[in-house]
């Protein structure tokens, strides 16, 4: 019996699922098996960037679990830059990487590198060290360079050097969104699920673009349960989400002025916006398949318009939980 779940043109998101535990040495290749005498066609233009920028080519070698030529190299500084689809550099955590890196004298974890598009390197994983490194007014870098480019589109996999936030992952994820459509705005989004992780964070980063400070953790819980990855094509899909996020900043500012209203009132309390957002979500109580996301947010504004601050007392807020309204500076 065909369930009511997809609506046309709609696709969820591919479950995560941990590998199971294999059993021992049956997978992969061994030391000596990783060995390269030469390097592979697959690798040679590559190593050919890498003589272009001045680099140094240490070895070649088959990676041991997907046996993938990688290649170890020097390279000079000035030749390597992050992703320009990655995160906003913290400037904290450079500064105590290049502390850490001047007190030890040595730069053990190299960086991951690919081929940029046009000239020198990209490093998916790895723009803090190469930053601490710049700090320090480092010549070169080690890298572990790959010659496949399409891993940099798996950065969120990939960058684990710092912890990410939902803003972070967010404005990643659109950066990413919009270089996948500057190559080709014709293949279909459902394709990128895996580089994405979620619809949701697409929709979340066009309003952290937009607005720095947005409170997208009080929303993401609702806008991940109901949005989905498209089998259209990424430049149309993108304008839903766009649509989407135009949405759910309007419903901001009117829960922001509830919340408001309830400051006035003497509430004081860092989770007022998720109290707010509660009262006036409408999937508490449903069940079965929900409404799309547009007529959730719908919903969700009229309720807000609404709101009757009168009726709100202190022992309301006592249970409040969820995210914690953002800082304002």
């Amino acid at each position: 019996m065909a369930t009511k779940t997809a609506r046309k043109g709609i696709k969820r998101a591919p479950a995560k699922r941990r590998p199971r535990k294999a059993k021992p040495g049956t997978r992969g290749a061994t030391a000596p098996e990783c060995r390269l005498d030469a390097i592979p066609d697959s690798a040679r233009d590559t190593a050919a960037r890498i003589d272009q920028v001045g680099g140094l080519m240490l070895g070649c070698y088959s990676d041991p679990l997907g046996k993938q030529p990688l290649i170890v190299a020097i390279l000079p500084i000035e030749s390597v830059e992050r992703t320009p689809f990655q995160r906003d550099l913290s400037q904290a955590h450079h500064r105590k990487l290049a502390d850490v890196l001047d007190r030890t004298g040595m730069f053990l974890d190299p960086v991951i590198a690919v081929t940029a598009p046009e000239k020198g390197f990209w490093t998916p994983n790895g723009m803090h060290r190469l930053e601490a490194m710049r700090r320090l007014g480092a010549k070169a870098i080690t890298a572990l360079v790959i010659p496949k480019r399409d891993i940099a589109w798996q950065i969120l996999a990939l960058n684990t050097e710092k912890a990410h936030n939902l803003r972070e992952k967010s404005l990643e994820v659109i950066r990413i969104y919009r270089g996948l459509i500057d190559e080709d705005p014709k293949r279909p989004e459902s394709q990128f699920a895996y580089y994405l992780e979620e619809a949701s964070l697409v929709t979340l980063g066009v309003c952290y673009e937009r607005n720095g400070k947005f409170a997208g953790g009080a929303y993401h819980p609702i806008v991940r349960r109901l949005e989905k990855f498209s089998d259209g094509p990424l430049a149309k899909a993108l304008k839903e989400h766009e649509q989407h996020a135009n949405q759910l900043r309007e419903l901001d500012e009117r829960v922001a002025a509830v919340v408001a209203k309830l400051k006035q009132r003497g509430f004081v309390s860092p989770y007022l916006r998720a109290f707010v957002v509660a009262r006036i979500n409408p999937l508490r109580w449903m069940q079965g398949e929900p409404p799309a996301l547009e007529e959730v947010l719908k919903t969700m504004r009229e309720r807000a318009a609404k709101f009757n601050t009168e009726k709100v007392k202190q022992e309301d807020l006592t249970g409040a939980g969820g995210a914690p309204d953002e800082p304002a500076d």
